[in-house]
């Protein structure tokens, strides 16, 4: 349908008789004239007329412009989006330009990734990170990278991370965990440039309630149960559970340090189990003490003919589990909650359990009675001789320097 002007321009004679032209209209029961000399003013002023009558209609207006059509749109856009917020399109456009700094490249997660393992694979073979750290390192790595397949670095937003983190109902603990390590990463890929900030920054690790734990542990008649059962059953592995239960060395068969304990470590004419830095967890050496009970178990099964680490240790394991509890390193906890209780050092537990002493107070102290410690270190071998049992405990005073 044709668009018809209000707008009119007429002709007529001034009473001086000079011709000049008038525009006029009525808009909303008003009157409007203007008087020109000529009719290209008068038709000047209509289209200006016309054209702010159009902008009370739909509230859009003309002016000259050096944006494209699609600047225009796009400024529309963003005016439309902070309209109601307490600054102006100026303050966050010069937020941005301070603070943003765009990728170099878009990285693929999955190079990104294999460079931060060879970087940790460097670090390994300098030493300076423990196998079993790389191993986790990887393990999660691995977990990030097939929860988000074919995106790049620069996608890993605070938001999709966060829902990572939270993936299968985590715990804090778990959750703390994944965000650590993938903090590590990000951290790498934004000195890379593979990322403008690491958007965990605003992501802070879960609060988790500190309680005084209390370590997983056998009683002292589990602890000889299991003994009489390893010596019955499996004699190949007596010295291998001996020296997790009556020592506390780790007993992981991935990576613990019996895995790595060689028998000139074990040194028992001194009464002394030597932990090298290249056998600790914690890369830090230490000294055991053997205990008489220990130093009897291993007179009758000697390292020269029972290897502390026997080539069927795991299916073994898998049997002995079947009959006792072997959770994660509830021998070493054994061990280690006795020995506070007999000697009722908490500094000396800790240099020989390689732990700090705020961890052997807080799970450790006071789960056993001296009595039962007692009843823990007198556990004996069946065949053991007389003599390869000494009369009294080794006290803490006595470990090697």
């Amino acid at each position: 349908m044709k668009h018809t002007s209000p707008f009119v321009i007429s002709e007529f004679a001034n009473p001086s008789g000079k011709i000049a032209f008038q525009l006029y209209a009525r808009l909303d029961g008003k009157r409007f004239r203007k008087n020109f000399q000529t009719r290209a003013e008068a038709e000047a002023e209509r289209q200006v007329q016309e054209m702010q009558l159009l902008q009370r209609e739909t509230g859009s207006r003309v002016a000259a412009t050096r944006l494209t059509d699609e600047q225009l749109h796009e400024a529309e856009s963003v005016f439309c989006r902070i309209a109601g917020h307490a600054h102006s399109l100026s303050f966050y456009v010069e937020f941005a330009l301070t603070n943003y700094r765009a990728p170099v490249m878009q990285k693929p997660l999955a190079e990104a990734i294999a460079a931060f393992v060879a970087s940790k694979d460097h670090e390994r073979e300098q030493d300076l990170l423990s196998k079993s750290h790389l191993e986790r390192v990887k393990r999660d790595l691995r977990c990030l990278q097939r929860h988000f397949p074919g995106v790049t670095v620069a996608d890993l937003t605070g938001t999709r991370l966060m829902e990572y983190f939270e993936a299968r109902g985590a715990a804090h603990k778990t959750f703390n965990n994944r965000r650590g390590i993938v903090s590590t990463f990000l951290k790498f890929a934004h000195q890379k440039d593979w990322i403008a900030d690491n958007p965990l920054t605003k992501i802070p690790q879960r609060r988790i309630r500190r309680r005084r734990g209390c370590a997983a542990t056998f009683t002292a008649s589990q602890a000889s149960e299991l003994m009489a059962h390893v010596e019955k059953h499996h004699p190949a592995a007596v010295p291998f559970f001996a020296l997790c239960l009556f020592a506390g060395i780790r007993p992981c068969l991935r990576n613990g340090e019996m895995l790595r304990l060689q028998p000139e470590h074990v040194k028992l004419d001194a009464n002394l189990i030597r932990i090298d830095g290249d056998v600790s967890k914690v890369r830090e050496p230490r000294n055991v003490t053997i205990q008489p009970n220990l130093a009897a178990w291993l007179r009758a099964y000697p390292l020269a003919n029972f290897p502390i680490v026997p080539p069927n240790l795991q299916h073994i394991r898998a049997k002995v589990v079947q009959k006792y509890p072997l959770g994660h390193d509830v021998m070493r906890h054994s061990f280690v909650s006795n020995f506070v209780a007999k000697f009722r050092s908490i500094g000396e537990a800790a240099l020989q359990a390689g732990n700090s002493e705020s961890i052997i107070r807080k799970h450790y102290l006071d789960l056993k009675t001296a009595e039962e410690a007692e009843q823990f270190f007198g556990i004996l071998p069946k065949h053991a001789r007389a003599s390869a049992a000494p009369k009294t405990a080794v006290p803490p005073q006595s470990v090697a320097a």
